[in-house]
């Protein structure tokens, strides 16, 4: 399965892409369905069936974590819990973000030098951001690390307007038919970044089908998901996935975070040539996600492949109408930030545990920083190559008007205006246009002051003022 699982899309999303937007009628690849679910009408029979997961709020949103950990190969399910419940993907969403610049490149829409233009739009994202000034260019392969390490949502807006040709909502729909291509049937994008909304969910088992498809389609890029910190204007950002460097074979992803989402974290991990997503959904901070991550790793490093367990394409959809899962009332509460203290506090007083956890270790050293700058970039429309900031951007520059047909109408319509109204001080009165004015009752001039025996040039001489 691992050179042909998402072999069925590429030529459709290749075209999708060069053309900017998605159109209808494309098939969702074989993995991704049931053995006899091959159009979305069969979605609707398995929903009456009761086939699909439940997604119900559970009383306690305290032990409400959802999980999957899939091989990346077979696409067996080794372990799951609420895997298909709708969940807030927080900034995971920035996966799908990436994934399509990848795909832009691939097709040759968009070259990694393409800038990136920071527009007023998106430097009023909310954080967490770069906070770059409105006008400032980044290249395109610097601009997606950014989004992966830093988690920024400027730069993630200003990625998906440059790959939706100026259009945030046309990247929005890019996103969205891609979810249905590769197999996210559960899944809705409103942004390209993940703060919450409206409408935007997804679920473990969608997220682990997006991880799969970027580490079948572009391995070459797994360094960029596994990147330990950015250096931007001299400040160290460090990634924050803690298994980076701390966990054997971690490989990287995505982490985010929302109080409606909870502490999310999709990764990957490869020992002995072996691949395997897991995700995490809904963790009460850090160290609780990565202490779960690495003990669902941990136990499913040891699955006997040859066992019976379920694929990707045979986890239940659970389709439109489900409650998407809001975990805030416990995530931002007072209990929730007191429970996450006190994994802090646990955490600095045990040596034995890294994170909360024996399976990781301290890094020992420094993180594996990239230097990611503005400027660099191809030309633009209108500004020239290498540039790291638009003058005066926002402000329209005056462009040459050719003749237009009206105008003599006009200048003469101009001129007829000027004479029929008076010149200031030209005339005693407003229509008397015969009689000169009075020249005897206008005011003689004072006489001119003289410094040194030499007339003033016009100007008043200033005088001593006594109080």
């Amino acid at each position: 399965m691992n050179a042909s699982l998402f072999s069925g899309t590429k030529i459709f999303l290749a075209a999708l892409i060069s053309a900017g937007l998605m159109t209808t009628g494309f098939a969702v690849p074989s993995f991704a369905q049931s053995e006899d679910d091959e159009a979305t009408a069969q979605v609707d029979q398995s929903t009456k069936k009761g086939e699909e997961a439940e997604a119900t709020e559970p009383e306690d949103p305290k032990t409400t974590l959802a999980s999957i950990v899939v091989d990346l190969e077979t696409g067996k399910v080794l372990s799951q819990s609420n895997a298909t419940e709708r969940r807030y993907p927080a900034s995971t969403t920035k996966l799908m973000t990436a994934y399509l610049a990848m795909k832009a490149v691939e097709v040759g829409s968009m070259d990694w030098d393409t800038p990136v233009v920071m527009t007023r739009q998106a430097a009023n994202e909310a954080p967490s951001k770069l906070d770059i000034p409105p006008g400032s260019i980044m290249r395109l392969d610097e601009a997606v690390r950014a989004l992966l390490v830093k988690s920024a949502n400027d730069v993630a807006t200003a990625v998906g307007q440059t790959l939706g040709h100026g259009s945030s909502e046309t990247f929005v729909a890019m996103m969205n038919r891609t979810a249905g291509l590769i197999g996210m049937r559960d899944t809705q994008f409103i942004n390209a970044h993940g703060l919450p909304g409206e409408g935007q969910h997804s679920s473990a088992k969608d997220l682990a089908i997006l991880a799969m498809a970027i580490r079948e389609e572009f391995p070459e890029y797994k360094d960029w998901f596994g990147t330990e910190a950015i250096v931007f204007n001299g400040k160290l950002m460090n990634n924050g996935n803690k298994l980076l460097g701390r966990y054997d074979g971690a490989e990287g992803m995505k982490t985010g975070y929302i109080c409606a989402g909870g502490f999310n974290l999709v990764s990957a991990v490869t020992r002995d040539n072996r691949t395997l997503i897991a995700v995490v959904l809904g963790a009460n901070g850090t160290i609780e996600r990565e202490t779960l991550s690495a003990e669902l790793y941990e136990t499913a490093f040891k699955a006997d492949l040859d066992a019976n367990y379920k694929t990707v394409k045979e986890l239940p959809i659970v389709g439109d109408g489900k409650v998407t899962l809001d975990v805030s009332n416990y995530i931002c509460s007072g209990e929730g930030r007191t429970a996450r203290a006190n994994d802090r506090v646990a955490d600095r007083r045990d040596k034995s545990l890294v994170y909360g956890s024996p399976l990781l270790r301290d890094m020992g050293r420094s993180p594996k920083a990239i230097r990611v700058s503005l400027g660099g970039a191809a030309a633009g429309e209108d500004f020239t190559a290498g540039i790291s900031l638009i003058e005066n951007y926002g402000i329209p520059l005056p462009r040459f008007r050719p003749p237009q047909p009206q105008d003599a109408q006009n200048l003469l319509a101009a001129a007829v205006l000027r004479e029929s109204v008076d010149e200031p001080g030209s005339e005693v009165e407003a229509g008397d246009r015969t009689e000169p004015a009075d020249k005897s009752s206008a005011e003689e001039a004072p006489p001119a002051v003289e410094i040194d025996g030499e007339p003033a040039p016009g100007m008043p001489v200033p005088q001593f003022a006594s109080r």
